[in-house]
């Protein structure tokens, strides 16, 4: 068994084409997993993770792929995520359950507006990462504006490990600010690894970036301080050390170069990975949802985590991260959420979408479960206590299609379709329209949407008709409103009698509760009965029937009847008294605003900009680099209906966008 010390759980994060994919492929090729190099849009058999036909049609990652590889002595898991905001669920539930990340930026583009959605999930777990600027092949490659990027827009601590020798068509490789080496990749896929002594022209060029890196590690580090200031040379091994702590301590990011596609640079990234990027006990303690402290132990209980599950042939096959304990095929174990028992009959380990059987899997090892019926976000346990692991962010939906079967023989196919989404996909969700009785189908974009609906006729031969696109509006408060309800009914025999008092309030979070009753004014047993009245009369608002969202509830008394109280009854009343008061607190519509970031070359500019703006669009800034702006704006999610056909007629076809969810806004 490999020690826990020596295994790396990775995921490789970043903007649409920065070539995230494309660096998968070289890692998994460099480390002997596979034996050739396939291109994500060079025909052949297409990139080994991305392996659905429509991520081949598409040319873009979909859903993460999971793998293994091993590197000298260090077993790296690795989670290879989609770059576009559509599939960011992906993204986010792969981070909820890794110990380091790779971010990947384009040595041309920079920080870019999933860069910085990506950051802020990082963040949001806690996880350190290196910064792998690549495409330094391309022309308009300037890896140090990409840095002063980083540092300005995403507020890193980032500072280059290595100087380029060269860039653009001229770039040949890197120079090793660690061990000041300079290394070249020969050989026909680069898997030559040399290092020679740094070329004459840039040594002092080299030396100085040296001591900028020395400096800023020497804030982490009492012993590199007090060396530099005498002058004594820094041994590597300090070096590497200081970088790993501060790393691991998520105040300060390696930045290092290359281009996968020219296979230059990959297997110095390894070596970080290695590094400076921990092992699962390296990482903070995980905390429960009952504020129970989980360590990376093998003989301790089994907690582990259901982040993600696809629905098979054979049935669902669920990829699991072990926190803690030990887990092997036949085992018995406890699913904290259904309270139910669960046993596992094969452990597998993905490659893609291939699978290889596991006999034993312990703390740190991520692995799938063949057959085991669960829900995305279960925490497993091997007995007492049952604890549940915290849930992962899941963004609300912003776009919504109504969705009919052609024929009658094609409703039970789509049935089945939809309610496996459904299942493996948090951000897709399904509805009937009350009017109608079409099916609606939500997502967190077009392209989102349009993948599910080839999938449907793809993969369950369902034929159906699709209507226009609907924004996914939310209603919401505009000030305080007090309730003070009395639900009474006689009717013969028991009756039914509930009354609560309070009051709701506008709030940023989308729903909040709290419970106020003191003295025993309601019983303790009906409390969840009333917040799931409240919960309910948030799904539909009173203005057009969208969910009501970012309203604080109150409730601070009532009273109740010895015999005909019931948790139906104040369930009933809290439903009617908080729909009273939302009618009351001036109540509005809220419309999903978008991040816009627009690639034009420079001629194009001004008419972007204007067709932006006759889109009731806040232009935000734009930043001018060789021969193209990036011009970055807010722009309701109504008005960008049919945007990429017509920004294609605008600039001949010759800009590109990128459009992601920023916040909600009142209409």
């Amino acid at each position: 068994m490999i020690p826990r010390t020596r295994i790396r759980n990775i995921g490789i994060s970043a903007h649409i084409d920065s070539g995230k994919t494309t660096l998968s492929e070289r890692i998994l090729f460099y480390t002997g997993r596979i034996h050739a190099i396939e291109e994500v849009r060079g025909g052949g058999k297409g990139a080994t993770m991305d392996f659905m036909p429509e991520e081949k049609l598409h040319g873009i990652t979909i859903t993460s792929a999971a793998t293994t590889c091993q590197w000298h002595d260090t077993q790296i898991n690795l989670i290879d995520t989609p770059g576009h905001v559509d599939f960011t669920i992906e993204v986010e539930r792969a981070l909820r359950v890794l110990d380091g990340a790779v971010m990947v930026l384009c040595a041309v583009a920079g920080v870019q507006s999933q860069s910085i959605t990506v950051d802020r999930q990082m963040k949001r777990y806690r996880v350190p990462r290196l910064a792998f600027i690549n495409k330094m092949d391309r022309t308009g490659a300037d890896p140090f504006r990409v840095v002063q990027g980083i540092r300005d827009r995403l507020q890193l601590n980032a500072v280059l490990l290595q100087y380029p020798i060269g860039s653009e068509d001229q770039f040949q490789g890197v120079i090793d600010l660690v061990e000041m080496t300079a290394d070249y990749f020969e050989g026909e896929n680069g898997e030559n690894w040399v290092k020679k002594s740094i070329p004459e022209p840039l040594r002092d060029e080299a030396q100085q970036a040296r001591e900028k890196l020395l400096d800023t590690l020497s804030l982490f580090s009492e012993p590199m301080t007090e060396m530099l200031l005498a002058g004594e040379e820094i041994p590597k091994e300090l070096i590497w050390e200081t970088i790993r702590q501060a790393t691991l301590s998520l105040k300060f990011t390696p930045v290092l170069l290359g281009s996968a596609f020219k296979n230059k640079g990959v297997q110095n990234l390894l070596d970080a990975v290695t590094l400076y990027l921990p092992s699962p006990i390296d990482r903070e303690v995980v905390k429960t949802a009952e504020s129970v402290s989980v360590y990376p132990n093998p003989d301790a209980s089994l907690v582990a985590l259901a982040f993600k599950l696809t629905v098979e042939s054979f049935g669902q096959l669920t990829y699991t991260r072990i926190y803690s304990g030990t887990l092997k095929p036949g085992d018995t174990i406890y699913n904290s959420r259904t309270e139910q028992r669960v046993q596992i009959g094969r452990l597998v380990r993905m490659h893609a979408n291939k699978r290889e059987d596991v006999k034993v899997a312990v703390a740190g090892d991520i692995v799938a479960l063949l057959g085991v019926d669960c829900a995305s976000g279960d925490t497993f346990c091997s007995g007492e206590p049952l604890v549940s692991l915290e849930k992962m962010f899941v963004p609300e939906p912003v776009i919504t299609l109504a969705i009919t079967p052609k024929k009658q023989e094609d409703s039970d196919r789509l049935s089945k379709a939809l309610n496996r989404f459904q299942r493996e996909d948090p951000t897709f969700r399904l509805s009937i329209d009350p009017e109608s009785g079409a099916t609606l189908i939500s997502g967190m974009g077009e392209l989102h949407l349009e993948i599910y609906l080839e999938r449907i006729q793809r993969e369950y031969n369902a034929e159906v008709f699709v209507g226009t696109p609907a924004v996914a509006y939310r209603e919401t408060i505009g000030q305080q409103a007090t309730f003070d309800y009395r639900f009474k009914k006689q009717s013969g025999g028991p009756g039914q009698y509930a009354h609560i008092t309070g009051w709701i309030e506008p709030t940023d979070e989308p729903f909040v509760f709290e419970n106020r009753v003191v003295g025993g004014a309601i019983p303790k047993e009906y409390i969840p009965a009333c917040e799931k009245g409240f919960r309910e009369a948030m799904q539909s608002g009173k203005l057009q029937g969208y969910p009501v969202t970012g309203v604080k509830v109150v409730l601070d008394g009532g009273s109740y009847h010895p015999i005909d109280s019931s948790e139906l009854a104040f369930r009933s009343a809290s439903h009617q008294a908080i729909e009273g008061a939302i009618a009351k607190a001036k109540p509005y519509i809220l419309e999903p605003i978008m991040l816009v970031e627009v690639e034009t070359p420079n001629e194009f500019m001004g008419r972007v900009q204007g067709d932006l703006s006759s889109r009731r669009g806040l232009l935000l800034g734009s930043e001018t680099m060789q021969g193209y702006t990036v011009i970055r704006a807010e722009v309701a999610l109504a008005r960008m209906f049919g945007y990429s056909t017509e920004l294609r007629s605008l600039t001949s076809g010759m800009a590109t966008f990128t459009m992601e969810f920023a916040c909600y806004r009142q209409s």
